[in-house]
């Protein structure tokens, strides 16, 4: 390849925030629930570069790009049966195996989504505002690349953080800044669950609470296990032991295997299903909570069986 630019490149990042930054010169997109990738594309030849800098090519052969020469900035997503961004459908795609990789590459292919431009041609757009640069985009893109949609407007932007991962704004005067966080800002989507705790692990010490399971009934009954919470104060710990004894089955159940458990312990202890409580998230993948759970407080106002997966089910 004869670019202006080489890999690996380390990705701009964005800087938590609470709340939306509003006033002038913030432009907004959606956040993407998928791996964050910069692309190198030199005509026929293409490079796909992960957020720390490996190559995703031999992961991702299905994915193209528009003809001509271009660094973009991006995210690989893959997209379920109802076209919500599925997560764990993308991490399966990290695979060793050749004949797996094809396999899925045709059964869940992915995308890339493009919301930036780091070159094009000869020249290096670092160093041009963003506005510039996603004036330069807009031309780059097209079929099969997807272009990011962007707002200027605040209370649009809002509304992703009710029906998407979140959003990300940027500051329309900063150029791009390689590996640093100027210029972006991430403000996540937050909600809450109210939850039935179904059991719950012990701390190493054994004197508290590590952590409640946490379920939610499906349309016939049964329920499902959709994560945990833990994080809890050593005081807090301490004072949900006899909140569970009261309610423990004396048996232990096990949610089934983890491809990230490694081998540790999974198992937990079981109680009597009446216990509900309300947890803070982030994230669902697969009808799961990604990245645990806050606890926010106990529900007994609410019959467990009101704990329903549609509160999760998009």
């Amino acid at each position: 390849m004869s670019l202006p630019l080489e890999p690996p490149i380390h990705p701009q990042l964005a800087k938590t925030a609470a709340k939306l930054p509003d006033g002038e010169g913030w432009s907004y997109e959606p956040k993407l629930d998928g791996f964050r990738a910069i692309v190198f594309v030199d005509g026929d030849e293409r490079h796909l570069q992960s957020r720390n800098g490996r190559s995703l090519d031999r992961y991702f052969p299905e994915v193209q790009f528009p003809p001509g020469r271009y660094v973009l900035d991006g995210e690989l997503v893959v997209l379920d049966e109802d076209g919500h961004e599925d997560f764990e459908g993308l991490q399966q795609r990290i695979h060793p195996a050749k004949s797996r990789v094809d396999m899925l590459a045709e059964a869940t292919p992915a995308r890339f989504v493009a919301f930036d431009v780091l070159a094009e041609e000869d020249t290096s757009l670092l160093d041009l505002p963003q506005t510039e640069r996603r004036k330069r985009l807009e031309a780059i893109v097209g079929d099969p690349v997807e272009l990011i949609e962007q707002t200027t407007d605040p209370e649009h932007a809002a509304t992703w953080l009710q029906t998407r991962e979140g959003v990300i704004a940027k500051r329309e005067d900063e150029p791009y800044r390689p590996g640093e966080r100027i210029g972006m800002v991430k403000i996540r989507r937050t909600r809450t669950l109210d939850c039935v705790v179904i059991g719950w692990r012990e701390r190493e010490s054994g004197d508290g609470v590590a952590s409640l399971i946490l379920g939610l009934y499906t349309p016939d009954g049964e329920i499902r296990h959709v994560g945990h919470t833990s994080g809890f104060t050593a005081k807090f710990a301490r004072e949900l032991r006899p909140v569970v004894d009261a309610v423990s089955t004396g048996e232990f159940a096990e949610p089934g295997p983890s491809r990230w458990s490694k081998g540790r312990d999974s198992t937990w202890h079981a109680v009597r299903r009446e216990l509900v409580c309300e947890v803070e998230i982030e994230h669902v993948s697969g009808g799961r909570i990604r990245h645990g759970a806050r606890f926010q407080r106990w529900r007994d106002d609410k019959p467990p069986a009101e704990c329903t997966v549609d509160q999760i089910d998009r």
